[in-house]
């Protein structure tokens, strides 16, 4: 799932060794430059792979057997970097290259250019069979390519909605309200925003078919925009709503001016839903058409999933509404109008208690309670109900299908970047209160924050930059700042249970991790090793024990776990590049172990107990 952002950073660490001028065994070098050229022209091809994985189990293997390959060269390539800082010490600390010194430089050299061979070899034959799947290199989504998305209509069954009453009443009341605009000119654009499924399109319109709404407005105009803000299209549609004659032209300019005499001296509201589009210059000409001296009182009102687009639109911030979850009883209640309809009284009695905590696996999520309702209609035992309560969402087939195809729309509009950061915050359990600070710093480890060129850069801006797209497309919730700065965010249950399907289901991240028979550790501490290349349930962990299942964890967290020295086992987690030793019992000379580990980047060595700390730790403390 993640593969282009694999290919991204091998290739600038590759490029990374070339500008180094680090020589390997002869041949070897132009092997290496051919693999990053190779990687360089598979990123074009690999949105479209991504996009087909979840349809396609072909595709999905083949990128399941590229991502195992390309973080194996990754872990390949931080022995070669290690192998380069030992050269260069024992240079600096040495006048005479003695022969031994020599010949053991060989011998790296040597063994690590057979394990690049050996995987570029696997990376070839990947390549070769890339080419039966007949890719779409990437470039800008035209609209005769685009996925089609069902279109919305403003008709509505009251009697299947259920909550959003006080929802309903502020959006009517701004609706009607007179004025709202910063200019006599403007017209006041309200905006719904938040995560696929909530029920955005539900709450427009239950607005835009209210009677005291239908009153209030000579002209009420819906159109489902979707991901393709074609300009002309929404032009034409709404000259041919407002009962005018399509002109004859696909001239943008003509059909603005048409529309905005259509429109002159009339009060409309005209509901855009589903709004992708951030570019200004797009929206811009079709608000102009629209603003009128003597429409006073004419309203937008746009549905979306980006915060981004809210704002680029005009609304200020009393225009935007954050739709929030359902209760448990509202879930309920939807859920069980479509899992009890055609079943008598009595089976509804049977089904009532079992029923109600199904919904509360909804979380409050509208498109969930229907899912699961139309998931429960067929299910006619106890036993099939009680399946579906102890399963976990993300497993269950109508789930992936209706629910988490929905969301895939949002995470397939993410750079590769941004889809690594937000599904490795599946790596906390629900209803985790997670620090921004220190998942930023998560992030820089797993080498998310790499900038082009492996130029570090400032990192906490991009980290942060990352953090508030993610937030800004309703993927995280429950903020607490200070002042003006996000500390901490949540993630909401269905979207953790998404970033979970996602790491499951394409394995996300736990590529280039080997088989372990290991009967040492708790299996969950495997798993978690495996799937994130990270390690934070620190209180299950063997003490002192570290064994080889965790030979290529890249976040380790040993905590407050009593440890009275460090386990000299770490300095074989080369791979390490986060780690947190605080409040535990050491020496000042037990820290010198930790300055075995090159990739080390963050370390966390608070109430230790420590006086002094080594000087050859280089990295940031915390």
């Amino acid at each position: 799932m993640l593969s282009s952002g694999v290919a991204a950073r091998l290739t600038d660490l590759i490029a990374k060794q070339i500008r180094n001028r680090v020589n390997l065994v002869k041949g070897v070098e132009s092997d290496i430059q051919n693999l990053s050229g190779e990687l360089k022209r598979l990123g074009n091809t690999l949105d479209d792979a991504e996009r087909r994985e979840f349809k396609d189990k072909s595709v999905k293997d083949w990128l399941r057997k590229l991502e195992d390959a390309s973080y194996e060269m990754d872990d390949v390539l931080d022995e070669w970097n290690i192998s380069i800082v030992k050269l260069q010490q024992k240079k600096v600390g040495s006048f005479i290259p003695f022969p031994n010194l020599v010949v053991n430089n060989f011998a790296i050299r040597y063994d690590i250019a057979l394990k690049i061979i050996e995987v570029k070899k696997r990376l070839d034959l990947i390549f070769v069979e890339r080419d039966r799947f007949d890719f779409v290199a990437s470039y800008p989504i035209h609209a005769s390519r685009e996925p089609r998305l069902s279109q919305t209509t403003s008709l509505i069954d009251l009697a299947k909605v259920c909550g959003r009453e006080s929802e309903n009443e502020n959006l009517v009341d701004k609706l009607m309200s007179v004025g709202g605009s910063r200019d006599e000119l403007d017209v006041c654009v309200l905006s719904i925003v938040g995560p696929g499924g909530i029920g955005k399109t539900t709450l427009a319109k239950l607005a835009y078919n209210d009677s005291r709404v239908k009153n209030c407005f000579q002209l009420r105009i819906w159109i489902c925009v979707s991901r393709s803000f074609d300009e002309v299209g929404i032009a034409n549609e709404i000259i041919f709503r407002v009962g005018g004659s399509k002109p004859n032209t696909n001239q943008l300019d003509m059909l603005l001016r048409c529309l905005k005499e259509l429109i002159s001296g009339k009060k409309f509201l005209l509901v855009l839903d589903d709004v992708w589009i951030e570019d200004n210059t797009k929206w811009e000409p079709l608000k102009n058409s629209l603003k009128q001296r003597d429409g006073v009182g004419s309203k937008i009102l746009v549905t979306t999933r980006n915060q981004c687009v809210a704002v680029m639109i005009g609304s200020v911030k009393n225009e935007i509404h954050h739709l929030g979850s359902l209760s448990d009883d509202e879930c309920w209640l939807l859920l069980s109008r479509i899992a009890f309809s055609g079943k008598n009284e009595e089976e509804c009695k049977r089904f009532h208690n079992i029923g109600n905590n199904i919904a509360k696996k909804c979380k409050g999520l509208p498109l969930a309670a229907k899912t699961l309702g139309s998931l429960l209609l067929s299910k006619n035992t106890l036993k099939e109900w009680e399946n579906v309560m102890n399963s976990k969402i993300w497993e269950l087939e109508k789930v992936e299908i209706d629910i988490f195809s929905h969301l895939l729309i949002s995470y397939n509009e993410l750079s590769p970047t941004l889809k690594r950061c937000f599904s490795y915050c599946a790596v906390f359990p629900k209803d985790t209160k997670i620090d921004l600070e220190s998942v930023v710093t998560k992030w820089m480890a797993m080498g998310y924050l790499e900038s082009r060129g492996g130029n570090g850069g400032d990192w906490k801006v991009r980290g942060r930059e990352n953090f508030d797209k993610l937030a800004m497309l309703s993927l995280f919730q429950n903020f607490k700042s200070c002042g003006d700065k996000t500390e901490s965010f949540k993630m909401h249950d269905i979207l953790h249970d998404f970033a979970l399907f996602l790491r499951k289901n394409g394995r996300v991240g736990a590529a280039g991790m080997k088989k372990t028979t290991c009967q040492a550790c708790n299996i969950l501490i495997v798993s978690q090793v495996q799937e994130y290349r990270s390690l934070f349930n620190y209180k299950e962990l063997p003490n002192p024990h570290l064994c080889d299942c965790l030979a290529r964890v890249r976040l380790l967290s040993l905590r407050k776990c009593g440890l009275r020295g460090i386990p000299k086992q770490i300095k074989k987690l080369i791979h390490l590049r986060w780690l947190n030793l605080g409040r535990n019992n050491f020496h000042d000379q037990d820290v010198k172990t930790v300055c075995k580990l090159y990739n080390l980047q963050f370390l966390w060595l608070d109430m230790c107990q420590l006086e002094r700390f080594p000087r050859k730790l280089g990295i940031w403390f915390t």
